[in-house]
């Protein structure tokens, strides 16, 4: 048993985001949701996301991400179209992220030693609040046998 609570979580309309990439991740992460929410008319009335994955040489790419509130607005506004999956995601809840963000690492870890996790599938923050944030990693898919 690790230190997070490790729970699941159903999505269950694919989420539609746009984004930008961060080229000097770990650092300018901040830097980029500013420059993403500064651009937005609406910025407080959406959902934001950070998606991380690694790449064939084991470097992280982290992209920041709003949600997309109607067609074409990522091409609108240049950026990068992501969509997170419908479907099953292990979850872990994390409070007072802004002053925890150095366990983020720690959590994804944890969860990606669970056997159920996908370990293809880019991890997902969900920035739900200014104190609440969801860290999600998709299951496996079951394979069905006929």
């Amino acid at each position: 048993m690790g230190i997070y609570n490790i729970t699941t979580y159903k999505i269950k309309n694919a989420i539609r985001l746009f984004g930008r990439l961060v080229p000097t991740f770990p650092l300018g992460i901040k830097e980029a949701f500013t420059a993403l929410l500064d651009m937005l008319p609406d910025a407080m009335n959406r959902s934001y996301y950070g998606v991380s994955y690694m790449d064939e040489t084991g470097k992280i790419i982290y992209q920041v991400e709003a949600e997309e509130k109607y067609e074409g607005e990522a091409e609108k506004y240049k950026c990068e179209r992501y969509v997170i999956a419908k479907g099953d995601y292990l979850a872990v809840t994390l409070n007072n992220w802004r002053s925890n963000t150095n366990c983020i690492k720690d959590i994804f870890h944890e969860m990606m030693n669970d056997d159920r996790a996908d370990k293809i599938t880019p991890v997902i923050e969900w920035y739900k609040s200014d104190e609440e944030m969801l860290c999600f990693v998709k299951t496996k898919e079951l394979k069905t046998t006929e």
